[in-house]
């Protein structure tokens, strides 16, 4: 009986197995054998240098201080840290022997040269979606860059999450590739919008938030927020207006979040400040309003209250005499900003910021205890920014800081802890 037993453990883990094996290579197409490295037109390589930067793929493969495209860079996560790879067109190190196929079957499958699964820290669940005519531009573009000898540091990643089984679970379980399918009851425009977020934008990787494995929801299509993990900033919701939501924005109030990192409605800060900084203000004006419509098309669901409670008087009292100390010269008593005499926004308003009443309380933290820059762009070229105060201040002061702001001058979004301001208030301060 024991030994039917094992026979039948045994079966069912070859199944499992064949499954697993099976749901890792489905849709992929073998590489002929004689693929050899190409190089592409000058209109494909100038296009591949404007999709590159998109994507923004130059801020993970090149480290502070480090060659540019030369990888190196380390990604942290709740698993360990995962290192960008050398992509510059070296023939031992980067991407010098890899043809357009296999660069399509990285961006399009996660899978590298030699076969082995990719960590999606490369966010190929979002970049199966890009088109392999864009794929090979950027293929292209990249086989134009000085080649840079740098072999690719290994990553630092927990067992058993090191493993490729343990991927090819993973995968089995959260990733499918897929490609655009344009709706055919939108314009042109929408769905090239649609393109850029979903796809080379990646932006769910960020604002969709993700489970306890590291998937995003909905197969990377949910915009729905979350806390980025290792980074400490809260990406907010993009479907809710309570948070980032642009249903009811101008168009132009967008584009411009998007070019120069503020507008009229709002202000780029933290890791979005990095994106507009190295990416967004690069887009051309047409992909910008694309982008802008498909966010204002989104449909808006009002997050849940919090159920805090209002801070207690005493706390209300010292975050009343810190704002005043440390804060009201610049945003106002009653924290209405100030504004350059053409209407540019020079110190944001406080009162009814969407920031400030933001559910977690996360980037408020933040930017008390780190400061807030805007990114320097061509329509922003010498931005306000706040200086940090996690210093100067305590746990205690920052929490009464953010819990007065929070239920003055009509916000009623209720207290934060001291111990969620030391949660917080560590991890990347950028």
């Amino acid at each position: 009986m024991l030994q039917r037993w094992f026979v039948l453990l045994a079966l069912l883990l070859g199944v499992f197995a064949g499954l697993v094996a099976w749901l890792n290579v489905r849709g992929e197409v073998a590489i002929p054998a004689d693929a050899a490295p190409s190089s592409g037109t000058p209109e494909q390589v100038a296009r591949g240098e404007y999709l590159a930067r998109v994507g923004n793929c130059m801020t993970c493969h090149t480290p502070r201080g480090g060659v540019p495209w030369a990888g190196g860079g380390g990604i942290a996560t709740p698993f360990g840290t995962v290192y960008a790879g050398n992509l510059t067109p070296d023939a031992d190190t980067g991407l010098g022997r890899w043809s357009a196929e296999h660069f399509w079957r990285a961006m399009h499958h996660g899978r590298s040269v030699d076969g082995r699964l990719l960590y999606p820290a490369f966010p190929y669940p979002d970049m199966s979606r890009v088109t392999r005519a864009d794929s090979d531009a950027i293929y292209h573009y990249l086989r134009t860059l000085p080649p840079v000898r740098r072999p690719n540091t290994p990553h630092a990643l927990h067992f058993p999450y090191s493993t490729q089984a343990a991927l090819a679970v993973w995968r089995a379980l959260f990733f499918r590739p897929g490609g655009f399918e344009p709706d055919a009851s939108r314009s042109a425009e929408w769905n090239r919008g649609a393109y850029l977020v979903r796809g080379l934008g990646h932006c769910a990787a960020c604002h969709g938030g993700r489970n306890f494995l590291g998937a995003t929801p909905e197969g990377g299509l949910s915009l729905g927020g979350g806390l980025i993990p290792m980074r400490n900033w809260y990406a907010p919701a993009l479907t809710s207006p309570g948070q980032a939501g642009v249903a009811d924005w101008p168009t132009d109030h967008i584009v411009a979040l998007l070019r120069d990192g503020v507008s009229p409605r709002g202000s780029a800060l933290g890791p979005m400040a990095d994106v507009v900084y190295r990416s967004l203000q690069h887009l051309h004006e047409e992909d910008l309003r694309a982008v802008a419509l498909f966010l204002q098309s989104l449909p808006q669901t009002r997050t849940q209250a919090s159920g805090r409670k209002p801070p207690d008087p005493a706390v209300r009292e010292l975050g009343a005499q810190r704002y005043e100390t440390h804060c009201a010269d610049c945003h106002g008593a009653r924290g209405e900003g100030a504004r350059a005499s053409g209407g540019a926004t020079i110190y944001p308003a406080l009162a009814g910021n969407r920031l400030v009443t933001m559910e977690p309380p996360v980037n408020l933290i933040r930017v008390i205890v780190h400061g807030g820059f805007l990114p320097a762009t061509a329509g922003n070229p010498r931005p306000f920014g706040m200086p940090p105060f996690g210093l100067a201040l305590t746990d205690d002061e920052i929490a009464a800081i953010a819990s007065f702001l929070r239920v003055s001058w009509g916000s009623a979004a209720g207290a934060v802890s001291p111990s969620e301001v030391a949660r917080f208030r560590g991890g990347a301060g950028d």
